[in-house]
């Protein structure tokens, strides 16, 4: 008998063609790259204080009106941890341009309540870019919001979430920076942050608002009950709607809602792809893991004014209870492996 048959052959990873082996690296380095996200995400939000360069991901054409000053009222299911300045970033999902068109023929009639006509929005709405910052002064619930008679109509009508973020003094990159976006409120790397802060410029939006501290020392005075004893005696007066008002709100909401019907397609794509696709699969996974929850226009009620308790905020996997920080997204932590089987199967040694 042959002492050739004896002989230790080479792992099967070496015996592989040159392509089988790209699959099975790009299946690996994926894994860890997820695997690193979720035990980040794991961590969950920071307390107040532990933020030292803030920002936040939000989806197009959101983020750029915000950065622009038209936008002055950022809306989520959670109140915010921040005050000062939070930096603004742009996920890498392409907008519609139904979208856009929504966006902005909803600011076009609010805005007009106010009188305000000439609305210069922006050209283009980049993606997976770092656009500028804004200052967060305070935080309020929709319901006190809607009824502070103090702020112009246009800015009570922004106030359709659970929690409404404040915000004041938008400034803009010159040149936006790309870079890659996360849920929540992260900070910046140092070195994104020191090239970026040189950068800025202000921002004249369409009309800028002043939003009044109860206590001017203290900067988290403004916040989800603060102002409620100055109109608990009073009710505020209901803003009356046009029907193109009323169709811009309805257009804006459902604009808001689109990223919630597809919520499965990462799971879906990595389930029902074939072996030999091992490339697309990887990409599928990080865009579809770059849809950051964002903070619109709630589905419900029509009237901005109104006092329910529903909340409908729109997240990757769907609505989050009132008063509970927005649902994180699970990766699927046996995605990878599948690849990396699959991969395997489908491949033999040369």
């Amino acid at each position: 008998m042959s002492r050739d048959k004896y002989k230790k052959q080479p792992p099967i990873f070496f015996r592989l063609q040159p392509i089988a082996k790209i699959q099975i690296l790009s299946a690996f380095l994926t894994n860890q790259t997820l695997l690193r996200e979720k035990t980040m995400r794991k961590a969950g939000p920071r307390k107040e204080g532990n933020y030292t360069n803030p920002c936040l991901t939000m989806h197009q054409p959101w983020a750029s009106l915000l950065v622009y000053g038209i936008k002055r009222i950022e809306g989520r299911s959670w109140p915010a941890p921040i005050r000062g300045r939070l930096w603004i970033h742009a996920a890498s999902k392409v907008p519609d341009e139904s979208t856009i068109k929504a966006m902005e023929d909803f600011y076009r009639e609010i805005y007009a309540l106010n009188g305000i006509t000439d609305i210069k929005f922006p050209e283009h709405y980049p993606i997976s870019r770092l656009l500028g910052c804004v200052e967060v002064v305070g935080c309020l619930t929709c319901e006190e919001l809607v009824q502070w008679e103090a702020l112009p109509e246009a800015v009570r009508l922004e106030g359709q979430t659970d929690f409404c973020w404040l915000c004041e003094q938008p400034k803009k990159l010159l040149v936006p920076f790309e870079m890659r976006g996360y849920q929540r409120v992260y900070n910046l790397e140092k070195k994104i942050y020191e090239a970026a802060v040189r950068g800025l410029v202000p921002v004249d939006g369409p009309a800028p608002v002043k939003f009044p501290l109860p206590n001017l020392r203290d900067p988290f005075s403004l916040k989800p009950g603060s102002i409620v004893a100055s109109f608990s005696n009073s009710k505020a007066s209901a803003i009356e709607k046009s029907s193109s008002l009323s169709a811009a709100i309805a257009g804006a909401r459902a604009a808001a809602t689109q990223f919630s019907k597809d919520q499965n397609i990462r799971t879906n794509a990595i389930l029902n792809s074939a072996p030999d696709s091992t490339s697309t699969e990887t990409r599928t996974i990080f865009i579809e893991d770059d849809r950051i929850p964002d903070g619109n226009l709630k589905e419900g009620s029509m009237e901005a004014n109104s006092a329910s308790k529903q909340s409908d905020y729109v997240e990757e996997e769907g609505s989050s209870s009132r008063n509970q920080p927005p649902t994180r997204p699970e990766q699927d932590s046996g995605a990878p492996s599948k690849i990396f089987a699959a991969a395997l199967r489908g491949l033999k040694p040369s």
